[in-house]
């Protein structure tokens, strides 16, 4: 996606919103990338693994369950 194109998109969503999309993405992107690793994940992008969590469910991140833990 083009700079102009996220700008018309911006303008016409309004600031929060294109903010919200922005964090939802990059997020998402994120977690892709850590192959849906939430500690990882809120490590790479500089915060708390509980901050991580509210930020999915408020901007509704489309993401992996959570890895199942081994049992002993």
């Amino acid at each position: 996606m083009g700079m102009a194109s996220v700008l018309r998109r911006a303008s016409a969503a309004g600031y929060h919103v294109a903010v919200s999309d922005f964090k939802r993405r990059l997020i998402e992107a994120t977690l892709h990338q850590m192959c849906g690793n939430r500690t990882h994940t809120a490590k790479a992008l500089g915060l708390q693994r509980t901050y991580l969590l509210r930020l999915i469910r408020d901007l509704g991140v489309c993401a992996p369950p959570p890895a199942r833990r081994r049992s002993a």
